[in-house]
């Protein structure tokens, strides 16, 4: 799964939700989005920008899902999880052995952990709160250009979509 492939499957409630977030703790990212959605639309930034912000996120979202945006949805899922959810991006990380900074990974294509591992770590991960959340970050993460971890894509495929 790519991540305009998340966005295009979101569901609209948990896109307005995130969208949200990232709009209140980086609104320069959310601005970068917007004019992603201007330029889908082909509408002047001015226009999308006086829309009530719900209009504002469903366009985003939108535009998000297409192929085409899938390096700013990267980007988009990127900041949501470094600026509004670090501590559970943390977790997974320091519980797969990623080495990293405050979320931020040091290695630009980080090696995969034993499989073994991997799954064991990423089905307990899974169980903790807020599952849907905990298995967006593992399908952004995996999304990302720079992973290649064929036993999370694995998982993910196997493992069933909670409700979100």
């Amino acid at each position: 799964m790519r991540c305009y492939e998340i966005f295009a499957a979101m569901p609209r409630e948990r896109g307005l939700a995130i969208l949200s977030e990232v709009r209140e703790k980086a609104p320069a990212g959310f601005r970068q989005a917007l004019l992603v959605a201007c330029g889908v639309m082909k509408t002047r930034p001015v226009y999308l920008t006086r829309q009530p912000f719900e209009r504002q996120a469903d366009a985003v979202r939108r535009a998000l899902g297409r192929v085409a945006s899938n390096g700013v949805a990267e980007e988009i899922l990127a900041i949501y999880f470094l600026e509004c959810r670090k501590p559970l991006l943390v977790e997974w990380l320091d519980g797969v052995g990623v080495a990293h900074e405050e979320g931020v990974l040091k290695d630009d294509r980080p090696p995969a952990p034993d499989d073994a591992k991997l799954r064991e770590f990423a089905m307990h991960f899974l169980s903790g709160d807020a599952p849907e959340t905990r298995r967006l970050l593992l399908e952004a993460f995996s999304a990302q250009d720079t992973v290649e971890w064929p036993a999370l894509d694995a998982l993910l495929t196997e493992s069933p979509r909670a409700a979100s």
